[in-house]
């Protein structure tokens, strides 16, 4: 299906109302996945032409991403990834388990952006960011596309690894459903029960009765706190 490449658009425009010389495009992969963590990574790119065929992550095959990864590796300026735990998940909740992902990331950069173009409607980032979002960011906005396919890239492989080196985790598929909910995901955690790397405050487990007792309630007041900003509100 056709699809407008992204542009330098967006980054022109807080460089020409903020002043700011560095920009860094940010995006996530693993929000809604039941198992595995959540991947920020943050690319800077400057104002030079992309690589041909650069595009949102979800609009590539697994083939082209993994083709177009390293090559956009070695094109950014600096790239850096954040992940936070499905343990963090669990105690801080979603929103902070994202900000907390894509500090890590930032905070990877060898240079402090000046400014954020951040995926989506909802800055979950906050001060002291400058921070510019935008919906679909990932398909308008070089840098964050850019971010979006070495993010999943990098996370599906490190599912992937995670599923053929544990045991425990045979059985899940997640070199295919990358912890995301599947058939055969579910018909996993229904013999065998969630594994240390499931999340175990998502609502996955109210479906599943004989591991009901495992989810976990976050008690996190600093998390409550923010949930309660309504930031995000993310439901699963």
């Amino acid at each position: 299906m056709p699809y407008e490449p992204p542009t330098h658009t967006v980054e022109r425009s807080i460089r020409a109302t903020t002043g700011a010389r560095t920009v860094a495009g940010v995006d996530e992969v693993g929000r809604g996945a039941w198992a595995g963590p959540v991947t920020v990574c943050a690319a800077i790119t400057g104002l030079r032409r992309p690589p041909e065929g650069l595009t949102d992550s979800k609009l590539l095959t697994p083939r082209r991403r993994a083709e177009l990864e390293p090559v956009l590796r070695n094109w950014v300026t600096a790239y850096a990834l954040g992940d936070a735990s499905p343990q963090e998940i669990d105690d801080l909740g979603m929103t902070a388990a994202l900000r907390l992902a894509a500090v890590r990331a930032l905070e990877g950069l060898p240079v402090r952006p000046d400014a954020v173009i951040l995926d989506g409607k909802h800055d979950y980032l906050g001060v002291p960011w400058t921070v510019r979002t935008v919906i679909k960011g990932d398909q308008s906005c070089i840098a964050v596309a850019a971010a979006s396919v070495i993010a999943k890239v990098h996370r599906d492989r490190l599912m992937a690894e995670l599923g053929a080196a544990s045991e425990d985790c045979g059985d899940f598929a997640f070199d295919a459903n990358a912890g995301y909910p599947s058939p055969v995901h579910r018909a996993a955690l229904e013999e065998r029960g969630p594994t240390a790397h499931h999340r175990l405050s998502w609502s996955y487990l109210d479906g599943l009765p004989r591991w009901q007792h495992l989810k976990k309630v976050r008690i996190s007041a600093e998390a409550a706190a923010l949930e309660s900003g309504g930031q995000l509100g993310f439901e699963f």
